[in-house]
């Protein structure tokens, strides 16, 4: 049996009939049978996750998969992943995890929606878990973090940050959380500064990172946007790439903390806790208490924050950017 570390190195390698599938959450594989935890011979737990894009994607796919992890860990839980899974196949993906006895299906995002919805109905046992998302159903929990304030955290740095008065947006597909992102995003850079255009754009994908990095240079050459912010998973990771090439550029990442106070690149991020909004899901799991939820997350309970600070934001910025961070918190800074 391979552990995760094992795994990860020979991505590309196997294939199960599900896509790619990597196991650990307690450092062992799991083929579907179940393991026990050693002391009283019980059945471990088992989530998988699925994902249109990688799981090493330095973005969506990577700060979800961590979230599914983490969890585990915390609980005991044994994990499964597929990896770069075309939209055909995901409804098969899920169903060959239920009849490898997994106990949760995690789907990081709303495009799964409806394939989740669909096996849902002919799985009725199944517990199925949407990032993104307000459906619920008797076997269907959602997490939801509050996307309002991300694209006002983002907004408001951007408008602080944006010398040229450009800033840009670049989205995956047009979901309605994305829209509401980048509306948000708009209104807070105009609220610093009314002068402010935002040029934004859909790469139509979220796991195409020429097609990020094609849009971003886009906007750098024809609109000269200086700061970036974006909701397209690996499309981001382009995105930052082409940014990379140019002075004066800079990004704001999600929906992990993907900076640091060193980078030159990433200002900061807007951060979404997904491990604890997914682990409050498993625990229903394991109560018998599953179903008919949507878990939020926001500023108020952690399930929303912004991450680590780059040199790049100056002391009295930062300090602007808190109090601005404070106010969205209390719903007072529209």
């Amino acid at each position: 049996m391979l552990n995760r570390r094992q795994f990860i190195g020979t991505m590309g390698a196997t294939a199960l009939g599900l896509g790619l599938v990597g196991c650990g959450g307690s450092g062992s594989a799991d083929s579907g049978s179940g393991t026990t935890d050693g002391s009283d011979g019980a059945k471990k737990k088992k989530v998988a996750i699925f994902l249109d894009g990688p799981i090493n994607d330095g973005g969506w796919g990577a700060s979800c998969y961590k979230a599914m992890t983490d969890a585990a860990d915390a609980l005991g839980w044994d994990t499964a992943y597929s990896e770069s899974v075309a939209t055909a196949d995901w409804a098969t993906t899920m169903e060959n995890y239920i009849d490898q006895g997994y106990d949760l299906i995690f789907a990081p995002g709303n495009q799964y929606t409806d394939a989740v919805k669909q096996v849902a109905k002919d799985y009725p046992d199944a517990h199925f878990c949407i990032l993104n998302d307000t459906v619920k159903d008797t076997n269907i929990e959602s997490l939801m973090p509050n996307t309002q304030q991300i694209g006002l955290l983002a907004g408001a740095l951007a408008g602080i940050l944006s010398k040229t008065n450009n800033i840009g947006f670049i989205g995956g597909v047009e979901l309605d959380t994305t829209k509401d992102k980048l509306e948000n995003y708009t209104k807070a850079a105009q609220k610093i500064n009314p002068a402010i255009q935002v040029a934004s754009a859909y790469a139509g994908s979220f796991s195409d990172a020429g097609k990020g990095k094609e849009i971003a240079n886009s906007m750098v050459t024809t609109n000269d946007v200086d700061v970036m912010f974006g909701d397209a998973s690996i499309v981001d990771t382009g995105a930052r790439e082409a940014l990379s090439a140019y002075s004066d550029r800079y990004d704001i990442g999600q929906p992990a903390d993907l900076g640091s106070a060193d980078d030159k690149l990433i200002a900061n991020s807007v951060v979404t806790d997904n491990m604890t909004m997914l682990k409050e899901s498993m625990q229903d799991v394991e109560s018998g208490n599953f179903g008919n939820k949507v878990i939020y997350g926001d500023l108020s309970n952690g399930g929303v924050s912004t991450g680590t600070f780059s040199s790049i934001v100056t002391d009295d910025q930062q300090k602007q950017y808190l109090e601005y961070v404070e106010q969205i918190k209390a719903g007072t800074f529209l």
